[in-house]
Formats: structure tokens, sequence, C-alpha cells
């Protein structure tokens, strides 16, 4: 197993580096960011000084194994537009993002795995029908859209929930503070439940389909017929034979679900103006402010990574089948 890790972890500084490498090349293509620094009436001359004076002058493949130099010693750069350290900006913000992150991963997993065991116990029903049509409306609708519904309906019209806004759990429980983060804990996630919902509203679709179909296949062979042929009752067959080898899948889509939420919350965390990674990032890009991009870039790398080693070997764990 060690040997494994030690592998997968020479090859996640491969993946690093080649996600480094593409989105320094898809900002600095993306127009120069001298012009963040000088006036509008700035001369041709002042603009040169200021390029020379940030490096932006150098050839491309100078500055980034500058800025590769720099991270390995720790240094990921200032943000250009809020003058300070850009890896603090991001995690400063991460926690909120997690917050919204895991919400939305338990809605989806909560409701899917039941909804994709009753639709395949009930296959052909009105039950199964239903099911596969919210299924398919989920997985067809633009979360942001989701959203925007949610706030006209449940925030401007029944005031049920707040539009926007944010209550800490995670900031305070990390800097030790038990006391604060627990009292905040009903608020927090009463702040969650929109954004939340509309993060994890595809997920829940697709997983519910996906645990449907694997309930289905678990169900037709033969040792489904075996354990029910022994008279053990249904209930027993479908907990401790069916739905146990129908996980297999469903593990590995939750690992690799949590990174995708994460890294989908910018539009809905824009559309909430909920202060998490995402927001930050997407203005960001758009004030061209590349070091706190690619601290988040890195940082969301690296979550990706350690997701996935961790998928892989919770599958070896549950599967022996499974060689690492």
């Amino acid at each position: 197993m060690w040997t494994f890790i030690a592998r997968r972890l020479l090859q996640s500084i491969v993946v690093l580096l080649g996600v480094t490498l593409i989105s320094f090349i898809a900002l600095q293509i993306g127009g120069d960011p001298t012009y963040l620094f000088v006036s509008e009436r700035a001369s041709q001359q002042e603009i040169e000084m200021v390029r020379h004076a940030l490096g932006f002058d150098r050839p491309l493949y100078v500055q980034y194994l500058s800025y590769i130099g720099q991270v390995v010693r720790g240094d990921f750069g200032n943000s250009l537009s809020y003058r300070q350290p850009a890896m603090g900006l991001v995690l400063g913000a991460l926690p909120a993002t997690i917050e919204l992150t895991v919400f939305a991963l338990v809605f989806a997993m909560a409701l899917a795995v039941p909804f994709g065991v009753f639709a395949a116990l009930n296959r052909g029903t009105a039950l199964d029908g239903g099911i596969i049509t919210l299924a398919m409306f989920g997985q067809s609708v633009p979360n942001f859209w989701l959203g925007i519904m949610m706030i006209l309906f449940f925030g401007l019209y029944l005031h049920w929930f707040p539009i926007s806004g944010h209550v800490p759990f995670l900031q305070p429980l990390l800097q030790g503070d038990f006391v604060t983060a627990f009292k905040n804990l009903p608020r927090t996630l009463y702040y969650l439940v929109m954004p939340g919902i509309a993060v994890g509203f595809y997920s829940l679709s697709r997983n519910a389909r996906l645990v449907r179909s694997s309930m289905l296949e678990v169900l037709n062979q033969d040792y489904v017929r075996t354990a029910r042929s022994k008279g053990l009752t249904e209930r027993a067959v479908v907990v401790h034979h069916a739905l146990r080898n129908a996980w297999l899948p469903v593990i590995t889509m939750v690992g690799l679900e949590f990174g995708f939420l994460l890294g989908g919350v910018v539009v809905i965390e824009t559309v909430f103006s909920y202060p998490g990674l995402g927001r930050l990032v997407f203005n960001a890009v758009n004030q061209r402010d590349i070091p706190v991009v690619q601290s988040a870039v890195i940082v969301l790398a690296v979550i990706f990574v350690l997701l996935n080693l961790l998928v892989d070997l919770i599958y070896a764990k549950v599967d022996p089948r499974v060689k690492l």
C-alpha cells in the first residue's frame, strides 16, 4: 500500500505541474495585467516601466520557472488587487466553500441513495417514473437558473430563506473557538439551504440514476436470488446483499463528486453573493489578479488529487478484489 501511495504522490506532482502550466498560459494569453497598475492617461514609457518592474516583459517560460521556484519556497505572490498574500486570501475563503460543498454533497447523497433504491425496487411503477423524471429535470436545468428561481420564490416571495450572506462555522472551529462555531451552526445551515440545494441538485439527480442502475444490476445477480431462496426477508436481501455491492460505483462517485461540487460553486457563489472561494476566483479573473487565480487552482488541484487517492484506498478496502 505504501508503495502505491508513494507512486500516486509522485504522479500527483506531475499533475500539479501540468495544472499550473496550463493555468499560467491561459491567464497570460488573456491580456496584459500591467494595465491594472497604470492610469488610463499613462504614457507608453510609464507602462513599459511598470511592466519591467513587475517582470511581465520577460519571456513566458522565464516567468513560469520563476513562479514555480517561488511556489516551491512557499511564496505564492501577492494579490494584484488586494495587496495581500494571494494564498492567504484563498485559504481565508476556502472554509466557506467547503461548508457549502459538504452541505450540497450530504443533501445530494442523503436523497440520491433512497431515491435510487426505491426506484429500483419499484421498477416500472409510477414511483420509479416520478424519480426518473425528477432526475432528468435535475440534470437538465442549469444550477444558476435553479438558484435564481429559488431566490425569487423562497427568498423574495415567501421570505423563508436569506437570499445572500453567510455565517461561518469552520473558520471559528479552525481557530479553536468551539463555542462560537457550534453557536453559529444552526444559522450556518440556515444560510446554506438555498445555495446548497442549488449546487447539489444536479449531483442528487445523477447519483439517484446511478444508484438505481447499480441496484437493478445487482438484484439480477445469482447470489441475490440464492439469498431469497433461503427465505431471507426482502429487507435483509436488499440491505445486506444488494445494497452493499451496489455501493461500489457510488463510493467512487462520492469522492469525485466532492471535487466536482467544490470546483462548480463559482457561479452559485456569485448568484447568492456567497463569500467563498468561487466568488473570490470570479472577481480575480475579472480583475486579472493572476496570483489569486493561480493559488486557487493549486489548492483545488491538491484537493482533487488527495480525494482521488482517498477514493482508491477506500475502494480497495471495501472490495478486496481490487489490488493497489
